[in-house]
C-alpha cells in the first residue's frame, strides 16, 4: 500500500493458465496431456471416491493414474510419503482434487519430483528453509471447496507435528501449471464446510486489501471478490447454494488466492498457523474465529499510533462492500462481519481445546510468522494477546 506521492511498484504472479466454470472439470485430461503428461499422480482428500469421474476421464485420454488419498491436513511425512510413491510410479505430473489440503500435498509433492530431498531441506520456520532450484513437476490444481485460494499461491503449507506448527514450502517456482475452478464441484458441500472455507476466502480478501503490500491489481480483485462474497456467502451457508452462488463463492476464493500471493496477509493467519499446529483445528475455522477480533484491534491500533496511515480509510471502504451501504462506517463494517461469523455458526477455538494459558506461546509464535510481516502495522504483544484470548 503506498500513500500519495510514494513511487509505485510491485510483482504479480500466478498460476500459468487459469480455467473457470462450470463443467470445466471436463477439460482436465487434454489439458494434463497437453502438459506431456502421461502417468499421473492423483492426490485426493477425505473422500476419494469424488475423484472417479476423473480418473476414468484420464484413462480414456490415455493417462495412468496412481492415487493418493489426504485424509487430514497436510503435514511433513505426507509430504514425504507422496514424493517418495511418485517418483517409485514414475509419474511426471501431479494432479490434486479436493480442498486446500490436497492441494497443498500436491503442490509439495510436486516440488519434490522435481528438486529431490526431504520436505525439512525446504520448509520455512521448522526446516532448513533451503531454496528450489527447479521448477515443480507439471502440476494441476482442482479445487472442492471454495476458501484457500491454494490453486493460484506459491507455497504449501504443511504441518510438523514435532515442532507443532504450520510452515510453508514457499517458491515461485511452485506455482500450479495450471489451476481449474469448476464452481459444480461446490454442490452438495455441507452447510459447515462452506462456511468455513468461505470464511477463509473472505478473510484472504479482507487481509490483502489492508495489507502493507497491497498492490493496484490486487485491490481491484479484493474489492470485486468481498462483494460476491458478502451477497452470497451466507445465503449459501443457510439456504442452500444455487449455482449463482457457487459462482460467487468459487470465484471469490480464487480472487483471494491471488491476491494473497501477491499482497500478502496479515494477524488473523499470523496466528492461523501456530493455532493450526498447536491444536487439531481446520484452517477456515481458525481464521474465522480470528477475524472479528483481528479487525477490532488492527483499527484501534491504527487510529491510536499512525492516524494518517492510508488503510485507515479502507476499513470504511470494506464497511461500504459488505454491507452494500456507502458512507457506513469502519465500525458497522467489523460489526457485519461479527455478526456473519454468529449466523454461520462459527465457534471460538476453545472447540478445538485452546484455552487462555495456550495464549502467550501462540503470540510469541504469531509475532515471527511470516504472514504477520502484511498487517497494516506492527501490533504489540499486548494487542496479539487481546486477539487470542478474544477468539478463544
Amino acid at each position: 500500500m503506498t500513500a500519495p506521492g510514494e513511487a509505485l511498484a510491485f510483482e504479480f504472479a500466478t498460476a500459468t493458465r487459469i480455467l473457470f466454470g462450470a463443467g470445466k472439470l471436463s477439460e482436465v485430461p487434454a489439458a494434463v496431456r497437453g502438459l506431456g503428461g502421461t502417468r499421473a499422480l492423483v492426490v485426493t482428500g477425505q473422500s476419494p471416491a469424488r475423484a472417479a469421474p476423473l480418473l476414468a476421464a484420464l484413462e480414456r485420454a490415455s493417462v495412468s493414474a496412481a492415487r493418493f488419498a489426504v485424509a487430514g491436513e497436510p503435514t511433513v511425512e505426507i509430504a514425504r510419503e507422496g514424493a517418495a510413491r511418485a517418483a517409485a510410479e514414475r509419474c511426471d505430473v501431479v494432479v490434486a482434487l479436493g480442498g486446500g489440503s490436497a492441494i497443498d500435498a500436491g503442490k509439495a509433492i510436486a516440488a519434490l519430483l522435481a528438486n529431490g530431498g526431504d520436505p525439512l531441506d525446504y520448509l520455512e520456520v521448522v526446516g532448513r528453509g533451503g531454496a528450489l532450484t527447479r521448477p515443480s513437476a507439471p502440476f494441476v490444481a482442482i479445487p472442492t471447496t471454495a476458501g484457500t485460494g491454494s490453486e493460484v499461491t506459491r507455497n504449501a503449507v504443511l504441518a510438523s507435528k514435532e515442532a507443532r506448527v504450520k510452515a510453508s514450502l514457499r517458491s515461485p517456482l511452485m506455482l500450479p501449471r495450471l489451476a481449474v475452478i469448476d464452481p459444480d464441484l461446490l454442490a452438495g458441500a455441507p452447510p459447515e464446510v462452506l462456511a468455513s472455507s468461505g470464511l477463509d476466502a473472505l478473510s484472504q480478501l479482507i487481509e490483502p486489501l489492508l495489507s502493507s503490500r497491497s498492490n493496484p491489481i490486487t485491490d481491484a480483485l479484493a474489492r470485486e471478490g468481498i462483494r460476491r462474497s458478502a451477497r452470497s456467502l451466507r445465503r449459501a451457508v443457510l439456504e442452500g447454494g444455487d449455482a449463482p452462488a457457487r459462482d460467487d463463492l468459487a470465484l471469490a476464493s480464487l480472487l483471494g488466492g491471488l491476491c494473497l500471493a501477491n499482497a500478502g496477509l496479515g494477524a488473523v493467519h499470523g496466528f492461523a498457523a501456530p493455532v493450526g499446529g498447536t491444536f487439531d483445528a481446520p484452517h477456515g475455522a481458525v481464521c474465522a474465529a480470528l477475524l472479528p477480533a483481528v479487525l477490532e484491534v488492527n483499527l484501534r491500533a491504527l487510529r491510536a499510533r499512525s492516524p494518517a496511515h492510508p488503510a485507515l480509510p479502507r476499513f470504511d471502504e470494506l464497511a461500504a462492500l459488505v454491507t452494500g451501504r456507502a458512507g457506513a462506517s469502519a465500525e458497522e463494517g467489523i460489526a457485519w462481519v461479527r455478526e456473519l461469523c454468529r449466523d454461520l455458526a462459527i465457534p471460538g477455538l476453545g472447540r478445538y481445546g485452546m484455552s487462555p494459558a495456550d495464549v502467550p506461546a501462540l503470540v510469541a509464535k504469531a509475532r515471527a510468522a511470516s504472514s504477520m510481516k502484511a498487517n497494516p502495522l506492527p501490533l504489540t504483544d499486548d494487542e496479539l494477546a487481546e486477539i487470542a484470548a478474544r477468539s478463544v
